[in-house]
């Protein structure tokens, strides 16, 4: 028998097996064998509309529809500073929720700027978690799955002033993030951290409270543009003095990213200037989403527009506004989920 018969032979044997073998798998197991394409779901942070928010142009009860009406997004992350002190107020709550209710969305997150639960005084630091536990109730209520925390003074940014010793932040930091795990367990809420001012912004550190804590309802809120680990002193103590304040050194956002992604529960998409191509100027996003969909992740990816507040103090400084800041965010996350689907 010549070579290549024998090779035909063997291969037609082969492909008859293989058609067999076939046949007895499910088509629910050949759909799990299959490659998973990458997806992710579109969520708006709040922060997105903070110049009309801060100014009185928007509230915290407008957010909902807004979001859903002008730009087609249905899931929700609220910051707690504009509830204006009304997350106790169950007439309050009841509204809000009712609003989303009725729109048809979800209540994703809460971000959470509240008192220091790494504080290095132990009372403080008792007192700040126990100031959060109304902030897990009333997430829970609005049917979110988590709220964000700081590890550290975030007043301390504002100012210039540099957090706390690092090892001994972190030891508080365990402590009282813990603490606040605990209570969120409870009801089964997430309580997860952003990389955000002072010693959070250094991902080593950040992970190794993850590490310290090791609970299922810990996790982070990698964000693309909280890497900075020092900056220049700001003028005026309120937010014109934050967004005039330069980076003197910066931890790799790409890095930070890769090594937060196995704590990730979601992922903030900053964004601040584009391009004529659409592109954010400081974030290669197409770079940053191989890396997020490398770890398998398939949470929600939040839209985070800071150009429409940073336009208000630098009104010369080539940001869009709010809305247009907004859409271009989307765009490219839609264009990056397609390309690497």
């Amino acid at each position: 028998m010549t070579q290549s018969r024998r090779t035909f032979l063997n291969q037609l044997g082969l492909t008859a097996a293989g058609m067999g073998l076939a046949s007895t798998f499910s088509t629910e197991l050949l759909a799990e064998m299959a490659p998973k394409k990458f997806s992710f779901d579109i969520s708006m942070a709040e922060f997105s509309f903070a110049g009309e928010l801060l100014s009185g142009k928007m509230t915290n009860m407008d957010f909902p529809a807004r979001t859903k009406n002008e730009f087609g997004v249905n899931v929700l992350e609220y910051v707690s500073m504009f509830f204006n002190d009304k997350h106790t107020d169950q007439t309050y709550l009841k509204e809000l929720k009712q609003r989303t209710d009725d729109l048809g969305m979800k209540n994703n997150l809460v971000m959470v700027d509240g008192a220091n639960i790494a504080d290095l005084d132990t009372a403080k630091r008792n007192q700040a978690v126990e100031a959060h536990y109304p902030w897990v109730d009333a997430a829970k209520f609005l049917g979110c799955t988590a709220i964000r925390v700081n590890l550290g003074d975030t007043t301390k940014a504002m100012t210039g002033v540099a957090d706390d010793p690092a090892d001994e932040a972190a030891k508080a930091a365990a402590d009282g993030y813990h603490k606040l795990l605990e209570y969120a367990a409870k009801s089964t809420m997430n309580v997860i951290v952003e990389n955000h001012f002072g010693n959070s912004t250094n991902v080593d550190w950040l992970i190794g409270i993850m590490k310290q804590v090791n609970m299922p309802n810990a996790g982070v809120l990698p964000d693309f543009g909280n890497f900075c680990t020092q900056r220049s002193k700001p003028e005026t103590n309120d937010i014109k003095g934050i967004m005039g304040t330069k980076c003197i050194k910066e931890y790799d956002r790409y890095e930070g990213v890769k090594k937060m992604m196995p704590y990730a529960k979601g992922i903030s998409a900053k964004t601040h200037k584009f391009d004529a191509n659409g592109n954010e100027t400081e974030t290669d996003f197409m770079q940053m989403f191989k890396i997020i969909k490398d770890a398998g992740f398939t949470g929600y990816v939040g839209i985070e527009y800071e150009g429409g507040i940073m336009a208000m103090y630098k009104p010369d400084g080539g940001y869009l506004p709010t809305n247009e800041g907004i859409r271009a965010t989307k765009t490219l996350l839609e264009r990056v989920r397609t390309k690497l689907a």
